[in-house]
């Protein structure tokens, strides 16, 4: 597709519901799940990495880069990849980590603690990176979840677009920890 033929492909639309300026930077999610279309999942990871990279393609000639040397022809494939397999693949729930329960044999009934989990996720709004520290405390219900598993669950629930105030993925945390058979008075801070 030529400049020219994408620029009249993609023509915004004037009406005040996509006036985005008006909306501000200031609003906060209305829910804890991450807002996904029902159809997300109809395609492929192969298909949504074809499509994005041909996106990202018309990104690239838009900004006047030139595709055709060698550092940049395989950037849009790669930034597909990256966006699928790594930075957003908290999507989509097949790598959606199982919680590994084990007995609290030591019955140890003290806060457990699980402290500078580094997560990496990106702003909703535009899309730029954010990294943190997480830090993750629980009552044992009985039950202990494997310290690896909070890593990874961590790491699942913030490859994925946020709001940059990280609220809801403190919530999917903590349902995700109650869900997991742990005492839900978890104690979250990110």
């Amino acid at each position: 597709m030529k400049l020219k033929e994408t620029l009249l492909y993609t023509q915004p639309e004037t009406s005040s519901e996509n006036n985005f300026d008006e909306v501000g930077d200031d609003h906060v999610s209305n829910s804890i799940e991450t807002p996904i279309r029902k159809d997300a999942f109809d395609i492929s990871n192969e298909k949504k990495k074809e499509i994005i990279s041909e996106h990202f393609k018309v990104i690239m000639e838009t900004l006047g880069l030139d595709l055709t040397d060698d550092s940049l022809k395989g950037t849009p494939h790669r930034v597909a990849k990256m966006y699928v397999e790594e930075i957003f693949s908290g999507l989509d729930p097949v790598n959606k980590p199982k919680a590994a329960l084990f007995e609290n044999k030591y019955q140890y009934n003290e806060m457990l603690v699980e402290k500078n989990i580094t997560f990496y996720s990106n702003c909703e709004h535009h899309f730029v990176p954010i990294f943190g520290k997480a830090h993750v405390a629980y009552m044992s219900s009985g039950k202990v979840i494997g310290l690896s598993k909070i890593n990874r669950i961590v790491d699942y629930f913030a490859r994925r677009p946020y709001v940059n105030r990280m609220e809801r993925v403190i919530e999917r945390l903590q349902d995700k920890l109650s869900r997991a058979s742990v005492d839900a008075k978890s104690q979250i801070k990110i």
